[in-house]
């Protein structure tokens, strides 16, 4: 088999000397919930706020993964479970480079974001869990899908007509009808709790 032939390279420099050059440590801050629950807007509006205090940051989203490192999966339920599993071989990387690594993916099933978890070390992965109501998301639609999804236009659609396994205990619970300024006011206080934030 050609893993047989492959072997992981250890650097000279490793992340926890990445780490110290950055000013704080790596994690990944992983936002799950519906299609219009606010995930993207959340993670965004979180990475300009590390961004402003010096954090070095990444976001990874889901439709932007989906132009160039996924852009030969579908939809399917295979394809969907290997478009989170490439996201979270990525993210693991840039956790290596020292880097707090935002992700705004609906990830439906609690076994994938488990194996996600389960790539970094133990405290590196931080679930934050968007809770917005159905309703309040289709309402949002904000582009379109729930509609096609209605319509039958579009299957396997995550709250219509596949599930959706909300988290039993993320590290951060966001009510997705609050404001965004209260919901990053949460995260920041949880970040900085968790010495990625000077207090």
């Amino acid at each position: 088999m050609a893993q047989d032939n492959i072997v992981w390279h250890s650097h000279v420099l490793d992340r926890a000397q990445r780490e110290s050059a950055n000013g704080h440590p790596a994690r990944v801050i992983w936002f799950t919930g519906l299609s219009g629950s606010g995930k993207s807007t959340l993670a965004g509006a979180l990475e300009q706020a590390l961004f402003a205090q010096g954090i070095k940051t990444y976001l990874l989203d889901g439709d932007n993964v989906r132009h160039g490192l996924c852009r030969d999966l579908g939809f399917s339920e295979i394809d969907r479970q290997e478009n989170i599993r490439r996201v979270g071989e990525v993210a693991k990387l840039m956790v290596d480079a020292g880097l707090v690594v935002l992700t705004a993916f609906i990830s439906p099933h609690r076994a994938e974001r488990q194996k996600i978890r389960e790539l970094m070390e133990e405290g590196r992965f931080i679930e934050v869990y968007v809770d917005t109501p159905l309703a309040v998301c289709e309402a949002r639609d904000p582009k379109g899908l729930y509609k096609k999804a209605r319509a039958g236009e579009l299957r396997n659609f995550t709250g219509i007509d596949a599930a959706y396994e909300a988290p039993e205990q993320p590290e951060v619970y966001l009510d997705g009808s609050q404001s965004v300024e209260s919901s990053i006011e949460k995260l920041l206080f949880v970040l900085k709790s968790d010495n990625i934030l000077p207090t």
